[in-house]
């Protein structure tokens, strides 16, 4: 298998579970503000935030008000991270590898980038952003389901594979530190507000994890709990936990593989040998989350020099 292909289809991965995981934020936190009292100030800059991306917003941007946040989020092309600028990308990697990949994995990218593309109005609006963003989430979910049941798991689909769960636990592990309570403007040293519940609950419900916590935990949500369920819990699929478990498989049938285990394995370990309740006792939990990020980061790096920088050596 060429590198080239290999990086191709690791970042159609990449890019698809990024829109998915941006458009879920974005739900999110569009439904918590609705259900929050307007004498309740809430920022929508924390989602920038999440993305990394806050260098980019002040370039173009004065005001971080809803409409420029949401704007930045799901339509800006300058933004690599955008819900526009993601499906774009996964479209022109699935354009290229297509004899890869089921053929209506190319009609599937194709026709949500499309939607995306000629609805985009709706999705800015506070009208029709739900179900704009709805139908983002349930299509990169088809495509998802589609190369799990009918494509080949060969190295290609483990590429696939890798890179979807990489960036899905680069993306919990950004929310997770995003953290329902930097999501309120309280001054420093207040205590928690009477809506903490609600924020750790949009949290939840960004990753679809809401039921599966009061299943498993069955606790009043919590911040400890709710970091710990999304962090720790290996059976959930978007804990992060659960992503560098797969992450590591991936790799394990994978050639060449030592340095990029090494260090999936270690950041997996890393996760679940974390104290979450002393991490936020003490506040720490922003050092670990930057650590972690460090981690992951630096297996992205790996797994570039070893499968993909080989063409561009030569």
């Amino acid at each position: 298998m060429l590198s080239r292909v290999a990086e191709r289809v690791y970042w159609l991965a990449r890019y698809v579970e990024r829109a998915e995981n941006t458009a879920r934020m974005v739900m999110s936190f569009h439904l918590v503000a609705l259900d929050m009292p307007k004498s309740v100030p809430l920022t929508w800059k924390n989602l920038v935030a999440v993305t990394g991306k806050e260098d980019i917003f002040e370039e173009h941007y004065q005001r971080e008000d809803e409409r420029n946040c949401v704007k930045f989020l799901l339509a800006d092309h300058y933004n690599p991270s955008s819900v526009s600028s993601s499906l774009k990308s996964a479209r022109e990697n699935v354009r290229t590898t297509r004899d890869l990949v089921p053929s209506e994995a190319w009609e599937i990218v194709n026709e949500l980038y499309l939607f995306a593309r000629d609805n985009l109005d709706s999705g800015l609006g506070k009208r029709g952003r739900y179900q704009f963003l709805t139908e983002v989430v349930q299509r990169c979910q088809t495509l998802t389901g589609l190369l799990a049941g009918c494509m080949s798991h060969d190295p290609a689909y483990d590429f696939i594979r890798l890179g979807r769960n990489l960036e899905r636990a680069d993306m919990t592990s950004r929310q997770i530190d995003a953290g329902a309570l930097r999501l309120l403007k309280r001054p420093e040293g207040d205590a928690a507000g009477p809506y903490e519940g609600l924020l750790w609950t949009g949290i939840l419900r960004s990753q679809s994890g809401f039921q599966m916590y009061r299943q498993h935990v069955k606790r009043r949500i919590n911040g400890v709990d709710v970091v710990r369920f999304l962090l720790q819990d290996i059976p959930f699929p978007r804990a992060v936990a659960h992503s560098l478990d797969y992450v590591r498989g991936a790799i394990e049938r994978l050639p060449r593989n030592e340095v990029p285990l090494r260090l999936a394995l270690q950041a997996r370990r890393h996760v679940l040998k974390a104290e979450v309740d002393q991490l936020i006792d003490d506040d720490r939990l922003h050092d670990f989350i930057d650590a972690l990020q460090q981690e992951i980061a630096g297996l992205h790096g790996a797994i570039v020099d070893t499968w993909f920088a080989l063409d561009r050596a030569a």
